[in-house]
């Protein structure tokens, strides 16, 4: 991908924590990089905080982020409700930090003074308007005088404030799957109970310690951290990859799978959820081992289907259960976001803090269309109130070249084959127009090679017809959306499936060396190393299922 100065400057600095000449050439080569992109005064907040812990850059250089905003009441301009679950887990610990702005251990001294153009603590202005609109100057404002009177705050209410987020952080710690599943969110907690004076045996600091070490993947002379765990969604696909090649409920794998997925369903735990939807009850999945406060409507449809594709009858009470907790996610403007209901409030991706651009969880077109083809699948008609809001949602967010954004996984050709599919699944006339606008992008988009591609920085307005390369798991969804659209005799399905059978591979695990899937367009990428197996395999059993009952509409 493109250089990413934030990523480059904490690179850097961890290398340089671990002892490594600043002369060797990749340090060098990275340093000459950094500079000429602005220097580290130009990396984003969560890196400008890390370097803050380091005494790197003075604590100006990120946003006021004031404990004591947990203690507000929900009818406030911010709440910590109102922001998206990742966000949640994240702050709520950064707060405690931004409190009490301990300092970071660092044995070796290591600075990074020569990555700044202007060293660090003259540099006047860190904090840049997200949006760049009028409501973003303003936030800034609000900033400056926010850090102003940060005085007058009494130390008592930042005390109420710490213990709020305590009660936060502890209530949903989640073992060793971790607060939230995610590490961003996993660190900043174990760096609050360090700041906090938690000695390495308080069962709180050793659960958060086994959830971060549970992401590390160690080799003999290398590793990586991953930044969350998926088995409930790759199992699930898997699932259905199996199924439509002919596996039966019987056979042992699948059944196995399934009774593995019933048993992660999350039944007793009224989530951050209830916020908006407090009505409703639990019955979702999580996307983790275990997640019980933050099950997302789409793991939720793709195990509800997986289920009542392999046995309706015995899983009636799960997918029931399941059902349920997605139709009372639905937004008000018909669509689905992935972990809450109309988390909306996009006035907050104006703070400076929002830097990141992905603040809020609001409804998606292709969450909505999984929760569409769920219902669907169940039997729900497409007259019905939950089905026919969601259609509409879809019509009203498709892109102007007939395609759909995807928010999920890697991009417009993600988003497309997930809303044909749904629209398939609920008996839309296929040849209306907006279902062939679609298909024509998806024809138009095809490479040369018979495959599709898609690369990351089409999250970029300006950049979205960027290819590297086709990739097994996107020519995949590419078929996928083009089948259920009725184009399985079309030239362009062919030539796709030819490339699937000719492209590299090991057995039935096809070569995909670029990222599939995003966390935060434009910041955060993600690599599901299962999705060049199973979609490939779903794609080619559908396509050979339809060919043997000559039906043009899966």
């Amino acid at each position: 991908g493109d250089f990413n100065l934030s990523a480059s400057v904490k690179a850097y600095y961890a290398l340089k924590l671990t002892g490594e000449d600043t002369d060797a050439p990749y340090m060098r080569w990275a340093r000459k990089a950094i500079l000429e992109h602005g220097g580290a005064a130009k990396a984003n907040v969560f890196t400008r905080f890390t370097l803050a812990l380091f005494e790197q850059v003075p604590w100006r250089a990120v946003p006021v982020i004031k404990v004591e905003a947990l203690l507000l009441p929900k009818w406030s301009l911010y709440h910590i409700d109102k922001v998206s679950y990742w966000s949640r887990t994240v702050m709520v610990p950064l707060k405690i930090l931004a409190a009490l702005k301990p300092k970071a251990r660092n044995p070796r001294s290591a600075g990074i003074s020569e990555l700044f153009v202007v060293p660090a603590h003259e540099q006047r202005f860190y904090l840049s308007n997200p949006t760049g609109t009028w409501m973003g100057y303003m936030m800034l404002g609000v900033d400056y005088v926010c850090r102003l009177c940060q005085f007058l705050l009494p130390k008592s209410l930042q005390k109420k404030g710490i213990d709020k987020a305590l009660e936060f952080i502890t209530e949903r710690l989640n073992g060793d799957d971790g607060l939230g599943g995610i590490f961003p969110a996993m660190a900043n907690a174990l760096m609050a109970f360090d700041a906090l004076g938690y000695p390495e045996d308080h069962p709180d600091y050793i659960t958060c310690r086994k959830a971060i070490d549970k992401l590390l993947v160690l080799r003999d002379d290398w590793g990586y951290c991953q930044p969350c765990l998926s088995p409930v969604w790759d199992t699930s696909l898997a699932t259905h990859a199996m199924l439509e090649s002919g596996l039966t409920e019987d056979d042992k794998i699948v059944a196995d799978a399934n009774e593995w997925l019933r048993g992660r369903q999350i039944l007793d735990v009224r989530g951050d959820w209830i916020a908006n939807r407090g009505h409703v009850s639990p019955g979702g999945w999580a996307f983790q081992y275990w997640n019980d406060h933050y099950p997302d409507v789409d793991d939720t449809a793709v195990v509800v289907m997986a289920l009542h594709r392999a046995d309706s009858k015995k899983y009636r009470e799960a997918i029931e259960r399941g059902t349920q907790w997605v139709i009372g996610m639905q937004s008000e403007n018909g669509g689905w976001g992935a972990f809450d209901a109309d988390n909306n409030h996009f006035f907050l991706q104006n703070i400076p803090f929002a830097d990141h651009g992905a603040l809020l969880d609001p409804p998606t077109a292709d969450v909505s269309a999984r929760c569409i083809g769920m219902l669907a699948q169940l039997g729900y008609d497409k007259t019905e109130p939950a089905v026919a809001r969601g259609l509409a949602y879809l019509r009203s967010v498709q892109e102007d070249e007939g395609s759909w954004f995807g928010r999920w996984g890697n991009n417009y050709v993600y988003g497309t084959w997930s809303a044909l599919c749904a629209f398939n699944a609920a008996g839309e006339d296929m040849h209306a127009r907006h279902i062939r606008r679609a298909v024509d992008w998806l024809k138009y988009v095809q490479r040369p090679d018979g495959g599709w591609g898609e690369d990351c920085s089409t999250y970029w307005q300006h950049r979205r017809d960027e290819v590297k390369t086709s990739t097994p798991s996107q020519t995949s969804w590419a078929l996928l959306g083009l089948m259920a659209a009725g184009e399985v005799d079309s030239d362009s399905v062919s030539r796709g499936i030819d490339y699937l059978l000719g492209a590299e591979r090991e057995g039935g695990d096809w070569h995909e060396e670029y990222f599939n899937a995003v966390g935060f367009p434009r910041i955060f990428y993600l690599r599901y190393h299962g999705y060049s197996s199973y979609f490939p395999l779903w794609t080619l059993s559908r396509y050979r299922e339809l060919n043997k009952t000559n039906s043009k509409y899966p």
